[in-house]
């Protein structure tokens, strides 16, 4: 990368760096603290899970979607699902939906906190940073209360969930929209009004809503330049149009704008949440459609056309038609979207 001045410093950030959180190098023109030049490398990132998925049946191909963002699982594991769903031409039960909701808001609020408390340590903010994933560790208990893991919890399937909600979800549930709000507060008194915080902040890594548009900017990078999009708003699944909820927006553009719609999507998440679980349905999990959905364990001891399906669906899985489908959902990060292509066999011919 050619440099604008002599004066000017380059400098080689990554592709291993404490303040990026993931493999990515950075090739930095610097004029003091100011950085005037660019170069992104984001090769490193490649892994090739797309093209894996492709010799997995539908079912397995399901546990690399965990990988695609080790923060977000969850949402993950429904952009792809939903996908799936819409290629078979089948909806998931009015719970299992439900629960759904659930899971991938308390998905998005575990995501911003991770969000939140590393970039404040990034600004020597380090109190936040340990208040934030107290409260995220919280979260990963009821998932692997759930689905038996903290992170890589696969716990959607197409027709579906893996399993009920255990008992003890409930209060756990109820327990964390009580303590929740006040901890939001605590993070808000130390950073809202934080004169280092805003210094930090504002009027810094300004964006244009025509530039984050021309750039395929969504989530909360968008709408903190005063575009106001939420594929939950605006194309809604799995019940969202059912839910009162606003978009946060701001319309500086900057790193603060951006803090700020995160901080007002994590009361929103807990609006979502609170409707979600008070309205949960009664009422089966799955479809009942064996050729698609594995049986219930306890239908493995005392059926045996049960394990004739559990043995097929993971052996050989289940046929999809030929076709291809698009399914965006709104991720912690912005539009999580799966294209999805089937050939008429048991395994996606393409996946992106």
């Amino acid at each position: 990368m050619p440099i604008e001045s002599e004066d000017n410093m380059l400098l080689s950030m990554g592709p291993q760096h404490p303040s990026t959180h993931g493999v990515l190098r950075l090739l930095v023109e610097l004029d003091g603290e100011t950085i005037v030049n660019l170069a992104p490398d984001i090769g490193f990132l490649h892994t090739g899970i797309e093209k894996s998925m492709e010799s997995q049946t539908y079912l397995k191909a399901l546990v690399m979607t965990d990988r695609m963002d080790y923060l977000a699982p969850m949402s993950n594991n429904l952009g792809y699902v939903l996908a799936v769903e819409k290629l078979l031409g089948i909806e998931a039960t009015p719970r299992a939906n439900a629960i759904r909701v659930i899971l991938t808001e308390l998905q998005r609020i575990s995501s911003h906190l991770v969000w939140l408390g590393t970039s404040a340590l990034d600004l020597a903010a380090m109190s936040v940073f340990l208040y934030c994933f107290r409260e995220r560790e919280y979260i990963l208990d009821m998932f692997e209360m759930v689905a038996g893991q903290r992170m890589m919890v696969s716990y959607f399937r197409p027709g579906g969930l893996w399993r009920d909600l255990p008992e003890e979800f409930g209060p756990q549930l109820e327990h964390f929209l009580e303590f929740m709000p006040a901890k939001i507060e605590d993070y808000e008194a130390l950073l809202k009004n934080n004169p280092i915080f805003k210094a930090r902040t504002k009027g810094i890594g300004i964006i244009s809503a025509e530039n984050a548009l021309s750039w395929g900017l969504t989530g909360a990078s968008l709408r903190g330049c005063g575009v106001e999009w939420d594929i939950r708003k605006a194309t809604p699944y799995i019940g969202y149009e059912n839910y009162d909820f606003d978009i946060p927006t701001r319309t500086e553009g900057d790193v603060y704008a951006r803090y700020r719609c995160r901080m007002e999507e994590l009361w929103q998440s807990l609006r979502i949440i609170r409707q979600a679980w008070d309205r949960l349905p009664d009422g089966p999990i799955q479809i009942s459609d064996r050729k698609i959905v594995p049986p219930p364990r306890a239908e493995l001891g005392r059926s045996m056309e049960a394990v004739i399906h559990h043995f097929k669906l993971w052996t050989e899985g289940f046929k999809a038609p030929k076709g291809y489908v698009y399914q965006a959902i709104e991720s912690p990060r912005g539009e999580f979207g799966c294209y999805l292509r089937g050939d008429g066999s048991t395994k996606p011919a393409r996946v992106h």
